[in-house]
């Protein structure tokens, strides 16, 4: 069913070394989790978000350390990185980065990574699928650290958050203040904003080259797994991460589908709807996600 479909996790085996990378073991992890040992030699692993919260707790219980998501952070190699971390360490600018972190976040899990430029910088967002699921700390802590350490690794920059928003309370506070070089502030949702300068400060890790050579296979893999849901839900995880830059036309948007304007439509209305009622159904999702979850002012939220 498209509720079982929208609980699953892909996880690759950058895990095990991350996880090794820390000095835990690995095998120790999926016992204490109570997953299948099999997950030791599987290329991919496929989890429901309950299970990898499981996992993420047994490697919490284990490491028994409160700077685990710092120490994770900093752990991170190209060798541990998923598909979107290799399309990110290839992007220009983190602005782009971003965007292809975005779009490829459907490879490893049910979880929308949201952005927005406004005079104050570029803000990323995080928004599970489901709302009614709530990431633990461990996976919250984590999530900032790694984008942040990302931008760091890609322009050898120590790169400085102006806000990190978190919905609890990360301790010990001072390291999280040492790490990202500013004082984290609990909100109701989890957010890094950059300054624009930092957002398109140049990455030395850009290569065209690179992202050219395995862009077809993140492709290839994206679509497997998109073609399993009904074209209105595709075009409108696709108009999620188009909307706030401003890419949302039905050329845009077939484009990136991967289909002719002429096989969207033809699409679309099979299910009974049209472009332009998915687009402002998106758009109310939008609108009620920065209403709820963010400080952005309404003149902002409305353009």
């Amino acid at each position: 069913s498209g509720m079982d479909e929208a609980r699953d996790i892909f996880l690759d085996r950058g895990w095990l070394i991350m996880v090794s990378d820390l000095g835990i073991e690995p095998e120790d992890v999926i016992r204490r989790a109570g997953l299948p040992l099999e997950m030791l030699h599987q290329e991919t692993s496929r989890l429901t978000v309950n299970e990898y919260f499981a996992m993420l707790a047994a490697v919490e219980e284990l490491a028994d350390d409160p700077l685990l998501p710092i120490k994770i952070g900093q752990a991170a190699s190209p060798e541990s990185f998923s598909p979107p971390m290799f399309a990110a360490l290839c992007s220009s600018t983190l602005a782009v980065a971003v965007q292809r972190i975005a779009a490829h976040k459907r490879l490893i899990a049910p979880l929308h990574v949201l952005s927005q430029e406004t005079s104050d910088g570029l803000t990323v967002s995080w928004a599970w699928d489901d709302p009614t699921i709530r990431s633990p700390r461990l996976l919250m802590a984590i999530d900032l650290v790694f984008l942040t350490q990302l931008a760091r690794i890609a322009t050898r920059e120590f790169v400085q958050p102006v806000r990190v928003t978190c919905p609890v309370e990360l301790e010990p506070a001072e390291a999280y203040r040492d790490f990202f070089g500013i004082e984290p502030v609990v909100g109701p949702e989890l957010s890094l904003t950059f300054s624009s300068a930092d957002a398109h400060r140049p990455f030395l890790t850009a290569s065209d080259a690179l992202w050219a050579s395995f862009e077809p296979e993140l492709q290839r893999r994206t679509s497997k797994l998109e073609a399993q849901k009904s074209m209105a839900d595709r075009t409108g995880s696709m108009l999620l991460e188009c909307l706030p830059s401003g890419e949302a036309t039905l050329q845009q948007t077939a484009r990136r589908l991967g289909v002719s304007t002429r096989t969207l439509q033809r699409r679309l209305t099979e299910e009974g709807v049209t472009f332009r009622t998915v687009v402002q159904a998106t758009r109310e999702r939008l609108a009620q996600h920065y209403l709820s979850n963010t400080a952005l002012p309404h003149r902002e939220i409305s353009f």
